[in-house]
């Protein structure tokens, strides 16, 4: 369905300002006549397996488009193109799990004769649509974010009314024309671009809207669910994402491989690299290999195939995020690399942080690390809980012992070992615990929260 408006959203590279799109604008008017399109579907119900080749059929339209899907993720997000690639790689793995749970879609057996007063019954669930989905998605990733969100409900049998960030609103369009392309019929996917006020509180407030699925800032998530206590609200949220380097690890590999990984996308990630605590004995051998190869980093054009850090979104992520620098550095943190760059931020290191400066205990959503030494991995366990968020952290260490005892420790809803914990594979169980959120993406998850048990009992 193709919402109308009177109006057009105007979509300007972070980079250079300039226009590279436009999309129609969308209000509340606009999002009623969605969900009204979206309960009309429901009337003529896809059967599983033709939800899976339609979602099959995208991703492979996907991938016959691929440079062209990677670079409006690379125009409207300032993403670097070699990054926006594997974005859009990643989506077609999102499209193909989704196609996958479509046609397993099922119920259980239910062992009634367990109990005396189930004799010679027979009964099993079966697994429906839970219904109307809206779902609001962030600029960070505007193709494979809005694909966790679009490709599982439809998987689960439920149309979508889609809201992607106004910053960057292209990537979602041009999914919504894929599915269009691929057979899915009117009604099962809108897409409105417009503010959230508008379209967000229609969302929230109309009884139609069974589930609402968010990714993006803990303050607008938390409020969601506050406001829609009747509905399913499956929270995506930030974290201050922390890696512990042991005394005992590849300290030159962990280096390199968190060097590479903390800044990618600007930092623009709900589980990019914030905080590294590195065993004292091992924190100068660290800095020796990570420092220089973050000033080795590339930053400028995104659409450079070098460019390893292009801009952040725009010029009010900018301020703050110099500001959070200078903060700390005026309250004694050393800054070991980076800083202002024209109208870029290069990639940011920082030594001696206070735990309570804002780099810290705060999402950065920018391209800065800072680097601590402590005396031991349980103070590194210690200070990388010490944060109300809950999403991934890492261990990098040669001991089994140790990491085994990290994963039961670190309050997060992932530990990744001898890996950077921004690492996220589209199939795998991704969410967080405290403020991070409270659900589990991931197709196969996330089709779990998007349909409903209905039990059925036959007295034989």
């Amino acid at each position: 369905m193709a919402a109308t408006a009177t109006d057009w959203v105007e979509v300007h590279s972070p980079y250079s300002g300039d226009v590279v799109g436009r999309a129609p604008r969308s209000g509340a008017e606009e999002t009623r006549r969605a969900i009204d399109a979206a309960e009309q579907a429901l009337e003529s119900p896809l059967p599983a397996h033709k939800r899976a080749e339609i979602l099959v059929k995208v991703a492979g339209l996907i991938g016959r488009r691929h440079e062209e899907v990677a670079r409006t993720i690379c125009e409207e997000a300032g993403k670097p193109i070699k990054t926006a690639r594997v974005e859009a790689s990643r989506a077609m793995s999102t499209y193909t799990f989704a196609a996958v749970e479509a046609r397993k879609l099922a119920g259980e057996m239910i062992p009634m004769d367990a109990a005396q007063a189930g004799e010679g019954k027979l009964a099993f669930t079966l697994r429906r649509p839970l219904g109307v989905v809206g779902a609001i998605s962030p600029f960070n990733f505007p193709c494979n974010l809005v694909a966790h969100k679009i490709a599982p409900a439809l998987a689960a049998g439920c149309p979508v009314v889609l809201k992607p960030a106004s910053a960057t609103p292209l990537s979602a369009l041009l999914l919504g024309e894929l599915e269009r392309e691929a057979g899915l019929p009117d009604g099962w996917l809108t897409v409105l671009v417009g503010p959230a006020s508008e379209i967000g509180d229609v969302l929230v407030e109309d009884p139609r809207v069974r589930m609402i699925t968010f990714t993006g800032s803990g303050e607008v998530g938390w409020k969601l669910q506050e406001r829609a206590p009747r509905k399913r609200v499956k929270l995506e949220l930030g974290n201050s994402t922390p890696v512990i380097v042991a005394a005992d690890a590849d300290v030159a590999g962990a280096a390199a491989k968190l060097s590479a990984n903390a800044f990618a996308f600007a930092g623009q990630s709900c589980i990019s690299v914030q905080r590294i605590y590195v065993e004292r004995d091992a924190h100068e051998a660290f800095l020796e290999t990570f420092v220089p190869a973050v000033e080795a980093l590339k930053v400028g054009d995104p659409a450079d195939d070098d460019t390893d850090v292009g801009p952040v979104i725009d010029a009010g992520a900018r301020e703050r995020i110099l500001a959070w620098i200078d903060e700390a550095v005026s309250s004694g943190a050393k800054l070991l690399a980076g800083g202002e760059q024209d109208d870029l931020i290069r990639p940011t290191v920082l030594g001696g942080v206070a735990d309570n400066q804002k780099v810290s205990c705060e999402e950065v959503f920018g391209p800065v690390v800072i680097v601590n030494p402590v005396g031991s991995v349980d103070e590194g366990i210690e200070r990388a809980n010490g944060t109300r968020y809950g999403l991934q952290a890492g261990i990098f260490t040669s001991s089994l012992e140790t990491a085994l005892r990290a994963a039961e420790r670190l309050d997060f809803g992932g530990v990744t070992v001898n890996e950077a914990p921004t690492f996220r594979s589209d199939q795998m169980p991704y969410g967080g615990v405290k403020a991070s959120g409270n659900t589990r993406e991931g197709p196969a998850y996330a089709v779990r929260d998007m349909t409903e048990d209905r039990l059925v009992v036959v007295q034989r």
